[in-house]
């Protein structure tokens, strides 16, 4: 099927697992944070200072998260240059699965934040090397549809998040909302079984094996022959990170806030309050990871028959026309649920070219570093959103919806950063 050998389906599948428990771990938080939060802070669940203090504090390690994202990405790309690519894939998993457990049993919010500083490294050294690899190991003219495939694992990962937390914080402990996050933690385990069986069933890729000179630098990706290709991945990783972090950090708060004003306008009691929260927090992010999945996939056609660059213009219009439409428009709330689908297909979905965008941009010798340079340094970057939209939004969920509507003219920015994209459509790899 699509041309690819039984290893070569092993190698992306043994990618697919880490990219996407990377994400599963990673946006944990973001689906606990409203039962989390103000029980580290001692707060009342459902006050006022509650809500106000789980806004502040999402955005705030939200962006703590991206920073440590950023240095575990630039570190284990020069590693997974230096020592191998399944190795790298192994060591980002374990750390990132210890990680995240161990915020179950964080006694207080600096201690969490400790512990998702940890996770956080893992979590951004992983994708360079399972980017690098599947590019190394699928034959040239498969990359786009391999890439995409790989991609697929976030999406993927977001639903396993929303179905581990409906089931244990929603089912399993709905009654003890002081203590389900923290089991919801404990299954960032799951990846830890998986990265063992990745170890045992990949092989290093021939290309990075033949190499003769194993020492990246950094410095390297700003020398004459690949600034460009830098600048390029740079941008266009910025643009979507920007844009994806700031809305996406904030669906399961935005979506429970308005829960909360439906339950207090139906006079509903604290249970069936509580049981409306977490199903639209599902409806929410279930809509936009359905979107994203979706869009992941387009962008195989678009790339292949467009070209790169006429494919980041058309997600950067449709991703701004989306989130004009869903934090512009006087809707009901429980529309606003579905429109995170038009969101997903397009802020998430442009993520599927990265997979194989960013490696076709670099050498062999340099693939994981420039890769995992340009994808991840735009983290600091993007780092400053969620904590903006979180220190506004904790005014309340009708100033978070604002806003969010201004988040729309980050990919319109993208547009501007065209005329330095590189076409990398029909390039074979160094």
């Amino acid at each position: 099927m699509l041309g690819f050998s039984r290893y070569q389906w092993t190698v992306l599948f043994a990618a697919w697992l880490g990219w996407g428990f990377d994400v599963f771990d990673g946006l944990l938080f973001n689906y606990v944070a409203p039962n989390c939060v103000p029980t580290l802070l001692g707060l009342p669940l459902g006050s006022p200072e509650a809500k106000q203090a789980t806004l502040y504090w999402t955005g705030l390690l939200t962006s703590v998260l991206l920073l440590g994202w950023a240095t575990g990405g630039v570190l284990f790309g020069l590693v997974c240059d230096r020592i191998g690519r399944s190795r790298t894939l192994l060591l980002t998993m374990l750390l990132y699965a210890v990680g995240t457990a161990a915020c179950a049993f964080a006694p207080n919010i600096w201690w969490l934040l400790v512990f998702r500083v940890v996770a956080s490294l893992g979590i951004g050294g992983e994708w360079a090397a399972g980017a690098s690899m599947v590019a190394e190991t699928v034959p040239e003219s498969k990359r786009v549809e391999a890439g995409a495939l790989l991609y697929t694992a976030a999406p993927m990962g977001l639903f396993l998040a929303t179905f581990v937390n409906l089931q244990v914080a929603g089912n399993w402990f709905a009654d003890s909302p002081e203590q389900s996050w923290r089991y919801v933690f404990l299954f960032g385990l799951l990846p830890a079984a998986a990265a063992f069986a990745v170890r045992l069933f990949v092989r290093e890729p021939e290309r990075w094996k033949n190499l003769a000179d194993r020492h990246a630098r950094i410095a390297e990706l700003f020398s004459p022959e690949l600034r460009r290709a830098t600048l390029s991945g740079f941008l266009m990783a910025l643009v979507a990170l920007l844009t994806w972090w700031s809305c996406n950090a904030f669906i399961p708060v935005v979506a429970g806030g308005l829960a909360r004003t439906a339950a207090e306008a139906r006079g509903l009691g604290t249970s069936e309050t509580l049981a409306l929260i977490e199903h639209w927090k599902t409806l929410a992010t279930s809509w936009f990871n359905l979107g994203g999945l979706i869009g992941t996939l387009l962008t195989i056609p678009a790339a292949k028959l467009l070209g790169r660059k006429a494919m980041f213009r058309l997600y950067w219009i449709a991703s701004a026309a989306a989130i004009f439409a869903t934090f512009g428009l006087d809707l009901a709330p429980q529309t606003r649920l579905y429109l995170y689908f038009a969101i997903g297909l397009t802020v998430f979905g442009v993520f599927g070219s990265f997979t194989y965008y960013l490696p076709e941009l670099f050498p062999t010798r340099l693939r994981g570093t420039g890769a995992g340079f340009c994808y991840n340094i735009g983290r600091v970057v993007a780092a400053v959103g969620p904590f903006m939209v979180g220190a506004i939004a904790a005014r309340g969920t009708s100033a978070a919806v604002d806003v969010l509507f201004y988040v729309g003219f980050i990919p319109l920015l993208g547009l501007a950063f065209m005329p330095w994209a590189i076409e990398t459509r029909g390039r074979v790899l160094d």
